[in-house]
């Protein structure tokens, strides 16, 4: 299936549980597929699991998705190499628990970079390339746990709250220049972080990082045109 033939395609947190699937499936769905990454070994995780015959279309450069200067030059870098961008995956996030008042600022402010600053970084940095080109897909990864906020993990419930305000304001700003912006909404994720932060937990109905990456590919399609600000719970 080439759906996303020609198409280039930059995925943060790409290397991980959920980006790895959504990496690989952009891949196969035919995209050039883009990832600032920032831990080496799961760089090496991700090419082992890429097929021989798609390593040429995947670009791995290190970069801190956090900071919008080396953002913009990890997609300046980009548009050099394959004059473009079409897709966005905002897919860097985290976790902590902890009510208000067992939460540090030092985690408050962890839990808004990972989940919110990271996806306006990327934002930032690609959005020049598509408005220039009247085309885009931006996709950000949010949570449907903060779907009615939730307590007893404030700061990730504020900043995934965050990334779907975000979302939908980004949608207004982009319309007029035929760039969608979505979002999904996991619930819990079967990845090796969950099942060992949570190791008595009953996991049926956690749902399998390749739904996921199913849904956003959905999102990331040139047939997609018509669907933007929407919250699409997985």
């Amino acid at each position: 299936m080439t759906t996303l033939a020609g198409r280039v395609a930059v995925v943060t947190g790409g290397t991980g549980a959920l980006g790895q699937a959504v990496t690989l499936r952009l891949l196969a769905d035919g995209a050039i597929v883009a990832v600032p990454y920032a831990v080496e070994e799961e760089r090496e995780r991700l090419i082992q699991r890429v097929a021989a015959a798609d390593r040429q279309r995947l670009i791995l450069q290190s970069a801190d998705v956090i900071d919008v200067k080396a953002m913009t030059a990890f997609a300046e870098g980009v548009v050099a190499a394959r004059g473009k961008i079409d897709i966005l995956v905002a897919g860097v996030g985290g976790f902590a628990g902890g009510s208000l008042v067992e939460t540090d600022l030092e985690t408050w402010k962890r839990m808004l970079d990972l989940n919110l600053t990271s996806a306006f970084s990327a934002a930032k940095a690609v959005l020049p390339s598509m408005v220039r080109a009247r085309y885009g897909r931006i996709v950000v990864v949010a949570s449907r746990a903060v779907v009615p906020p939730a307590g007893g993990f404030i700061a990730y419930t504020v900043a995934k709250a965050g990334a779907i305000a975000f979302t939908q304001a980004l949608s207004q700003e982009t319309r007029a220049h035929e760039i969608t912006v979505n979002a999904v909404l996991p619930s819990t994720m079967d990845t090796p972080a969950n099942r060992a932060a949570m190791p008595d937990s009953d996991r049926q109905g956690w749902v399998p990082v390749e739904a996921v990456a199913d849904a956003i590919a959905v999102l990331a399609r040139e047939a997609s045109a018509y669907i933007t600000g929407t919250l699409l719970a997985v």
